[in-house]
């Protein structure tokens, strides 16, 4: 597994560095070994996309979102990949489908769904707290009493 590691790392690497050609043999060469490496197959469709292959990174993206249809970022490349090849329609369903994504991923209670499926309605998070036993001395109220008292006695 090592090995493939250090596939993935250079074939990244080559990605960073602009080589997107050898980038998309790394990750091509991994994807030969391990065809479910979902990194390697969404890599593999950005470096496509980078060298203006835009069916061959949509190819690649469909075989990710089969790998998780769920991710949000499978669906954001998909919108990208689209959008690219002037797929207008295509790219906004994957926008969607990405935004949706992003809501079933959110640790928040958003999108809390009851045990029937049911979206439930956003809740706030309720925080208790425990009032303090005694309240601090506020010396600044007892400057105003001060003062008020001293108007008096002056008049």
């Amino acid at each position: 597994m090592d090995d493939l590691q250090e596939q993935f790392d250079d074939a990244t690497f080559a990605f960073s560095q602009g080589n997107y050609e050898a980038a998309a043999r790394g990750f091509q060469e991994i994807l030969d070994l391990d065809e479910a490496h979902f990194d390697a197959r969404m890599s593999l469709g950005m470096s496509f996309c980078r060298l203006e292959q835009f069916e061959r990174a949509i190819e690649e993206g469909h075989k990710a979102e089969k790998l998780r249809p769920n991710d949000q970022m499978v669906h954001t490349n998909l919108s990208l990949f689209y959008v690219k090849a002037g797929n207008k329609e295509a790219a906004e369903h994957h926008g969607l489908q990405s935004k949706i994504a992003s809501w079933k991923q959110s640790d928040g209670n958003v999108h809390s769904q009851s045990k029937d499926g049911e979206l439930l309605m956003a809740k706030p998070k309720v925080e208790s707290f425990k009032l303090p036993g005694k309240f601090p001395n506020m010396p600044w109220r007892e400057k105003s009493r001060e003062g008020e008292l001293g108007d008096e006695s002056i008049e």
